[in-house]
């Protein structure tokens, strides 16, 4: 059994890592609050906006993956609105089943168009400010983790005021709760459908930016947070902004200390086991309403 001040080290890194798993939650919740639908392909989309860092950073163009956010969130934003307009919306028939089913789709071809063009290799990035760590009593953090979490809290604070303040969000949400009443009062449902799977779509672009200094991207390394972006969005609850953060932050430290305590390779089991009590105990998640 590890010491006390390196388990609370193990939940200081749990906490850094979920402020990323929040990110990408926030992205997912926000797409099924709206559309009641699961994105299947959202893995593979974080997986483009990874590679998209990668590209941005090598010569000749060498943009910093903390420079590059706006550039990279705003071409997701682009591309997600796209995808619902030109494929999803006129694809979809009106039935959820057939977004799920194109969502699917989508996801095998972005994988294995990404493995035909970028091959099977793992690439990373070399930022000179990598190797730099803050001690932290028995913890030494990272310093690109820190500036990752620090900028995720933000963003995920800044969409949680553009949802209640801006028009645009305050229509999102009541599109959210009454389909058919926001179609009545005048709302185009069908472009707050495509501007809420932008903005989704832009969660994962902004992800994308802030992991590329710790981790690695290949064309299957969007798969490593599927998982997770779905154990966190059913913990916190379907649809749920709180519920996503808070389930984050879970899954992080979950998942720091399962590693801690069973090994880098067992320690993924504490993510599995907290979605299977979920669905037994709580299936509608700790935010999530009943119904």
């Amino acid at each position: 059994m590890p010491d006390l001040p390196i388990i609370l080290a193990g939940v200081i890194n749990g906490l850094l890592a979920g402020g990323i798993y929040v990110l990408v939650a926030v992205g997912l919740t926000l797409i099924y609050g709206v559309l009641h639908i699961i994105n299947f392909a959202h893995g593979s989309l974080l997986m483009l906006a990874m590679y998209a860092v990668f590209f941005l950073f090598k010569p000749p163009v060498g943009i910093d993956p903390y420079l590059a956010l706006p550039i990279v969130t705003g071409g997701a934003f682009i591309f997600g609105y796209l995808v619902y307009r030109w494929l999803i919306g006129r694809f979809n028939h009106g039935r959820d089943e057939n977004i799920l089913l194109i969502t699917l789709g989508l996801s095998i071809v972005i994988d294995n168009a990404a493995l035909m063009f970028f091959t099977g290799d793992i690439q990373t990035i070399d930022v000179p400010y990598a190797g730099r760590m803050v001690e932290l009593g028995a913890a030494f953090l990272p310093v690109p983790k820190i500036i990752s979490f620090f900028a995720a809290l933000l963003l995920c604070g800044a969409l949680g005021l553009y949802m209640a303040r801006s028009d645009t969000g305050k229509a999102i949400r009541a599109l959210a709760k009454e389909r058919q009443g926001a179609r009545l009062v005048g709302i185009d449902v069908d472009k707050l459908f495509a501007v809420s799977y932008g903005i989704g779509i832009a969660c994962l672009g902004a992800a994308a930016c802030l992991l590329m200094p710790t981790f690695y991207v290949s064309p299957t390394s969007g798969h490593a947070f599927v998982l997770i972006a779905f154990t966190t969005v059913v913990l916190g609850g379907m649809g749920s902004f709180a519920g996503a953060a808070v389930g984050g932050f879970i899954i992080g430290i979950t998942e720091s200390l399962g590693g801690l305590l069973l090994g880098e390779q067992l320690g993924q089991i504490g993510i599995s086991l907290i979605f299977i009590l979920i669905l037994l105990l709580r299936p509608s998640g700790l935010f999530g309403g009943k119904g």
